[in-house]
């Protein structure tokens, strides 16, 4: 625990520039909000956009006019409608691969100065990361729960509250929660007006065929940002591959944090989760009072994996689940929405059956039975984002929709085009983010959004990558351990050399003296010159 808070105060103190995503700073003003502008200046050239950079430029905001699906009978009663008309007509639009509020970022996939750099990146399994590499994980997480966003805020209160903007209503947010927010945003109830007054039935991320490039985008911009926030562009989002998991895997506390001993819904003391406030987690007392959630801490995290209702779910995906559901070729079918048969999107989702493929499930199976079994707060929807275990899911469900991806190479057209649920047609932009996503964007392999997973690598890559990085990764943290020991073995090994030598002499000096004794107590040689030229011998 101390060297987790040891670790977040460092990153505090050496915290890059400003990270980039949702509601801007600069487009909360009066004065924005009643132009319904959010077209920020770049600080590289002090332009709307970089617009004199050539990085991008302010533009009107064109959206999708084509018909939604009938679950949604209200028009212009919802601030999510149209997204983001309510509140901007007139936003950056960039140029290249440049991407952020102010043109001032990369796109996915993209790094340097002018973004031309692709940068490649491999999500692995969470359970075969180095002990280094699970700390580090952590203390990021930790580290973003306890950092207000510097450049974007949450919204508290409706366009209508703030008087059609000159009441701006927004609060400061941490970069975790920020994102705690758009998940709970983008899937609360219309407000209609008023107390008790809202429709539950509407969600702009769930449900419908918008389901996986949102929650795609979601995970992409959140790497992003923690990326900013540590200053460590190589991060990638680790996943948890649950297929025939029997128990919680990750709830441990060198991990996602273990069960408490005093309480089995809270987190271990031994856990740094443990320490965690919830926000936005009360949707029934919202509706009840007609309000948006305001940021307001609501008590710890909670969890209580298997410990669920089982008639909701009564068991955890197998393997057989996800090959099923893979094998499915119709992205959508039907609605799109919940009652959709034999369709891939609503079977991953977790309310068609993954036996049968049948839409309108009474169970709930694949994405949604891990939201159930884990039994807390990341059992209501509005709210599950709190659990970091959503992160390590939700990259999983996301490998299974690239596997498909793959799989059938489905042309841009299979993605419903008009018809959907609201907000899930293809050209509808994502509600809330800001710079503008369209959903049928993403209906894209993940490699040409700069990463991949693991465990979809050639074998000869996946072996480089999880067996061999895991070494090269401790090894990398040990390396001044090991350095030093090389250096003290040479030290010990040249001083041990010495002293054999020195004894090596010690003992060979007695011997020479006896042989040079022994010399010069030899007679004069019987043989010797008595003159130049001849030889005689003398007989003593």
């Amino acid at each position: 625990m101390l060297l987790l808070t040891l670790s977040a105060l460092l990153f505090f103190f050496l915290l890059p520039g400003p990270s980039k995503q949702q509601f801007p700073r600069p487009c909360i003003t009066t004065e924005a909000l009643r132009s319904k502008q959010c077209c920020p200046l770049w600080a590289g050239d002090s332009s709307a956009c970089g617009a004199l950079s050539g990085r991008g430029s302010c533009e009107d905001v064109v959206v999708s006019e084509l018909r939604n699906g009938p679950q949604y009978p209200f028009s212009g009663v919802d601030d999510r409608e149209r997204w983001p008309l309510v509140f901007y007509n007139r936003t950056c639009r960039c140029a290249g691969n440049f991407m952020g509020f102010d043109c001032g970022g990369c796109r996915f996939g993209y790094t340097g100065e002018q973004c031309l750099q692709q940068r490649p990146r491999v999500r692995r399994n969470v359970l075969h990361l180095s002990e280094a590499e699970r700390h580090k994980f952590i203390s990021y997480l930790n580290l973003a729960k306890n950092t207000v966003s510097l450049d974007y805020v949450m919204v508290t209160g409706t366009y209508r509250e703030m008087d059609n903007g000159s009441r701006p209503m927004f609060s400061n947010v941490s970069v975790y929660d920020l994102f705690v927010w758009l998940h709970y945003y983008v899937s609360r109830a219309a407000l209609l007006g008023g107390p008790n007054n809202v429709w539950e039935d509407a969600d702009f991320g769930h449900w419908a065929p918008g389901f996986l490039p949102w929650h795609r985008v979601f995970l992409l911009l959140w790497e992003q940002h923690i990326q900013k926030l540590t200053g460590d562009e190589e991060f990638a989002v680790p996943y948890w591959d649950w297929r025939d998991a029997r128990d919680c895997q990750v709830c441990t506390d060198e991990l996602m944090g273990g069960r408490s001993p005093l309480d089995p819904k809270l987190i271990s003391p031994g856990s740094v989760f443990s320490s965690w406030k919830v926000i936005c987690s009360l949707a029934p007392e919202y509706n009840i009072r007609g309000v948006l959630c305001d940021g307001t801490a609501e008590g710890p995290l909670l969890r209580n994996p298997g410990n669920h209702d089982r008639g909701f779910s009564s068991r955890l995906p197998t393997w057989a689940d996800v090959e099923f559901t893979v094998s499915l070729p119709d992205y959508d079918t039907g609605a799109m929405d919940r009652t959709a048969n034999m369709s891939f999107r609503n079977t991953l989702e977790g309310f068609g059956d993954p036996v049968t493929g049948l839409g309108s499930s009474r169970e709930l199976h694949m994405h949604a039975s891990l939201h159930v079994f884990m039994n807390g707060s990341m059992s209501s929807v509005q709210g599950s984002a709190n659990d970091p275990i959503f992160i390590l899911h939700h990259a999983f469900v996301d490998s299974i929709y690239e596997r498909w991806l793959r799989r059938h190479q489905p042309p841009r057209t299979q993605f419903p085009q008009e018809n959907a649920p609201i907000g899930h047609n293809d050209g509808y932009f994502m509600v809330p983010f800001l710079p503008l996503h369209r959903n049928g964007d993403y209906f894209i392999s993940s490699k040409e959004l700069g990463y991949d997973y693991a465990y979809l690598l050639e074998p000869g890559q996946y072996f480089i990558q999880e067996v061999l990085g895991s070494y090269v990764e401790q090894v990398r943290h040990i390396w001044p351990w090991l350095l030093g020991a090389i250096i003290l073995g040479a030290l010990v090994a040249f001083l041990a050399g010495v002293a054999v030598t020195t004894l090596a002499r010690a003992c060979r000096k007695p011997h020479l003296k006896r042989r040079e004794a022994s010399q010069s107590m030899e007679k004069q040689p019987l043989l010797s010159r008595t003159g130049d030229s001849a030889m005689s011998y003398h007989i003593p």
